[in-house]
């Protein structure tokens, strides 16, 4: 399964074992986590934003395994014009890469000292 994140809308592109696309659904955000609480457990990837590690935690908690991509590794995988639909079905193919790189999901903690040090390092200031 791949979801591309958008502010407003979520677009999924999900394959069966064979790679034949199963689920092609644009998403509004709150959809989001009752549709994947309706599915079994599978592979989601998703490329690393910090919302992507939100939903990420989210979704790892309803028992799905998730895996983030840095959007770079992602974007060779794009078949044609670049659009949310494009995006998702990219990312569900790279996902499934057995030498892709994968970003580990952060816990809130470890994204708050992220943006606290991201805050800090622009306006010059040493945090702690």
């Amino acid at each position: 399964m791949g979801i591309d994140l958008a502010k407003n809308v979520c677009q999924i592109h999900g394959v069966n074992e064979r790679g034949k696309p199963i689920l092609r659904k644009q998403l509004r955000r709150d959809q989001v986590a009752t549709i994947f609480a309706n599915l079994p457990p599978c592979l989601i990837g998703m490329k690393a934003c910090s919302g992507a590690h939100h939903w990420a935690r989210k979704l790892q908690a309803l028992g799905h395994t998730v895996r983030l991509m840095a959007p770079q590794f992602v974007k060779p995988y794009i078949k044609s014009n670049k659009n949310d639909a494009a995006e998702a079905e990219a990312i569900c193919e790279a996902v499934t890469r057995p030498i892709m790189r994968f970003v580990p999901v952060k816990n809130i903690e470890q994204q708050s000292v992220l943006a606290l040090h991201r805050v800090c390092g622009r306006r010059g200031i040493r945090p702690g």
